[in-house]
């Protein structure tokens, strides 16, 4: 198991955003955590990140208690894509290549340019390497974002909204890709989605949170239109196409 988190709870002053969280992630598997907006998607993941320190319960990553790691033993266990990053006066190249911070020690070698280089390609990001990253589409810097947490070799990826800037056409190839790398390379992936039907499409298990505790969880096979219906308050029916569930709202009269 990669990724152990039992009752994870978390708060801001006295109003609890989290509570009794509980769940696993095993090698090659990908978990969507789904919920309404405002349900506590965000925190979670920087909860799982040490970015914010929970206060009750814990995150085990490959068996390490994370709030027990410094921050660059954090960076080697786990590649963290923020739903927004900050642009600076860098080239994607040099963004990048800062995913490999963490396995640096005195100057930056061959296999970390290879490293950096097959990640530019995996992402077809070959025409923009050189240009400066304050100058990209929203679309264009979630790619280098995800680029630069894929060199860092992480046993765990953390995606918040990883395809929420990019078209139709790069989300499905970005989600292609994570799937691959998580698969690949037998490590694990948690991402947030407000894409039912991509989520459902690509992950191999889901979490609904609602009021700031799972309300259900298990395998994208086996959801239930009442469990989406009751997270999100609209009544939906759920369609097969080639064995992957699709979710339909149901019109409601006026």
């Amino acid at each position: 198991m990669i990724l152990d988190v039992n009752n994870l709870a978390f708060g801001y002053n006295s109003h609890a955003v989290l509570r009794n969280i509980k769940f696993e992630v095993a090698r090659g598997e990908l978990l969507a955590i789904l919920g309404p907006n405002g349900v506590g998607k965000t925190t979670l993941l920087k909860c799982m990140n040490a970015i914010l320190s929970p206060h009750g319960g814990t995150v085990l990553v490959g068996g390490e208690d994370v709030s027990f790691l410094n921050s660059i033993e954090i960076a080697r266990r786990i590649g963290y894509v923020a739903q927004r990053s900050e642009a600076a006066r860098l080239t994607a190249f040099d963004a990048i290549l800062l995913g490999r911070r963490p396995h640096i020690s005195w100057r930056v070698t061959q296999k970390d340019l290879a490293i950096v280089n097959a990640a530019i390609n995996r992402l077809n990001l070959q025409t923009l390497a050189m240009r400066y990253i304050d100058q990209m589409s929203g679309g264009e810097l979630q790619k280098v974002s995800i680029a630069r947490a894929l060199v860092q070799e992480p046993q765990l990826l953390l995606l918040d909204e990883p395809t929420s800037s990019l078209d139709l056409k790069n989300q499905i190839q970005i989600l292609k890709l994570i799937r691959q790398v998580v698969k690949g390379h037998a490590i694990a992936a948690v991402m947030t989605m407000h894409n039912l039907n991509m989520a459902l499409r690509f992950a191999d298990k889901y979490l609904f949170l609602k009021d700031g505790a799972i309300y259900a969880a298990g395998s994208v096979k086996d959801v239930e239109a009442e469990t989406i219906a009751a997270v999100y308050g609209v009544p939906v029916e759920i369609h097969r196409y080639k064995g992957h569930p699709m979710v339909i709202p149901v019109e409601i009269s006026d």
